[in-house]
Parts: structure tokens; sequence; C-alpha cells
């Protein structure tokens, strides 16, 4: 569960004008002492990921990306012997998308192949 921005400053302003350590402020509030600790090293939430793949090449995916742009991940996940979620969570880090195409399924094309604009700084 994560807490509003106002009520981790509420509980470190607290914790600071009656002088309380850690385990005393989280009692009061009825939080985890570790809760209380972390916000005061950093005050706001993490929202992107800061640890890189490790499991999948990214350069070898974006590779087989350009070379086989119509396959499925349960194949990408097979060329690149690793799971079909470790593919999945990679295809979306590197913003590949799969949309269907604006024409109609009649014109014989199903789906195609989009590069999302943060993708570009890779």
């Amino acid at each position: 569960m994560s807490y509003d921005i106002k009520f981790r400053r509420y509980v470190l302003r607290v914790r600071c004008e009656r002088g309380l350590i850690f385990v005393k402020a989280s009692e009061l509030f009825g939080i985890s002492k570790q809760t209380v600790y972390n916000w005061s090293k950093r005050i706001a939430s993490r929202k992107t990921r800061y640890k890189a793949a490790t499991k999948i090449d990214m350069a070898a995916l974006s590779e087989d990306v350009h070379q086989y742009p119509d396959s499925y991940e349960y194949e990408r996940a097979e060329r690149l012997k690793v799971s079909i979620r470790c593919v999945g969570y990679a295809l979306k880090r590197l913003g590949v998308t799969y949309k269907k195409t604006p024409q109609a399924s009649q014109s014989g094309r199903l789906k195609a192949l989009y590069f999302l604009p943060k993708a570009q700084g890779l």
C-alpha cells in the first residue's frame, strides 16, 4: 500500500518535533519502523525501475524484433532461451508494442509492430 506524500511529511514532521525514535513514531502511527526509516531517506516513492535486465540480452532481443517482426512471444522466448514473461517484460522496457492496424482485417494485415517514443533512446 502506498501512503500519500502529505501523510509521509506529517509523520516525519511529528517525529522531528517530538524527538521520537523510529520505533516510537511507527507505533504512534501504526506503520512499520522500516517504513518510517525509508521515508527519512527518500520521501517520494519510486516510479521507475533502476535495475538492468539480467536474464535477457536487450541487444539480442532488439535484433530479434527487427529480424522477425511478426513472431509471437513464445517463439522469441525459445530463440533467446528465456521465459515468455521475460520476453514480455523486456519488450515493454524496449517500448515495443503490437497494435491492430486501422485498416480492415480483410486487407490481409492483421497487426503492425510499433516502437514507442521511449525506445528511440536505446
